[in-house]
């Protein structure tokens, strides 16, 4: 077993998990658990898919496993089984926070096609890739921002994608909603958090109407300039939100997530297949 590739503990719980083959016959030349630790190789060190080790297998194997399981949606099915596990084990911690992440888009981004309709294949995956690509100028140049809610454990419970120059307080409700884990046996998915952390980039009305209207405890500052304006207007304006600077401090798991995702190029390394024209396939490695 090379490092960082599955235990037989992690083996296990992954196993029952995956599809079963629709076929018998001659046993496969590379086994499942061989090729997937070489899609985890490549996602944890960011290399290209003709540099995977030969001892994972052949490269293109291990390459349409993961196409293959990204358009049918077999990975979103994996994790989404994996939380609800841990959510029985009170692995996860509904303590969320939210924040976002810009990207720097590939290089072949710029030059691929703009009319998705127009591409010889359609961009993979399940969900319905936004209108305009995930792609826009920012700071940064051309980029991605990423949105996401992340537990106390630093793992993440959803993403929103919206192009690099996006705002992040609208983006905070459409978050929210996609937080979404299914329990095991009877009962409706796990939906609402506890409690949600932000910074002041989500301090607007709107948001905090939202968690209200959900029963969802927050802890966000208030901006300078929304403080004065409540101060000018006197009782009129209103009673300060409540903020516990204590539990604030609690926020830095989705900081500590987004570095994570950086690091092991899992998400934050934004992927655009330009060859055979087509268009920004965008994959959660």
């Amino acid at each position: 077993m090379g490092r960082g590739d599955l235990t037989d503990e992690q083996w296990a719980v992954l196993e029952p998990l995956l599809p079963k083959g629709a076929r018998s016959g001659r046993p496969l030349v590379w086994p499942r658990r061989q090729l997937i630790d070489g899609i985890r190789f490549r996602v944890r060190t960011g290399v290209p898919w003709r540099n995977v080790p030969s001892e994972y297998g052949s490269w293109g194997r291990v390459y349409d496993l993961f196409r293959r399981w990204q358009r049918n949606g077999t990975w979103h099915r994996i994790l989404t089984r994996l939380q609800s596990l841990a959510d029985v084990k009170g692995a996860i911690t509904w303590d969320l926070s939210v924040d976002s992440t810009v990207c720097r888009a590939h290089e072949h981004a710029a030059g691929a096609r703009k009319q998705g309709g127009l591409q010889k294949e359609p961009p993979g995956g399940v969900f319905t890739e936004p209108g305009d690509h995930g792609l826009g100028r920012s700071r940064g140049g051309f980029s991605t921002k990423l949105h996401l809610s992340v537990e106390q454990g630093q793992k993440p419970m959803s993403i929103v994608v919206t192009a690099g120059q996006r705002g992040d307080s609208p983006q905070f409700e459409s978050v929210l909603e996609k937080v979404r884990v299914p329990r095991i046996g009877p009962g409706r998915p796990r939906v609402r958090p506890d409690r949600v952390r932000a910074d002041k980039a989500y301090a607007s009305r709107k948001n905090r109407a939202y968690l209200r209207r959900r029963g969802i405890r927050c802890t966000i500052p208030d901006k300078a300039d929304q403080a004065r304006t409540r101060r000018k207007r006197g009782s009129r304006g209103g009673r300060p939100p409540r903020f516990d600077a204590a539990d604030y401090r609690e926020r830095h798991p989705v900081e500590c997530g987004i570095n994570r995702l950086k690091v092991r190029h899992e998400v934050a390394h934004v992927k655009w297949e330009s060859h055979e024209g087509r268009r920004n396939v965008l994959t959660p490695d």
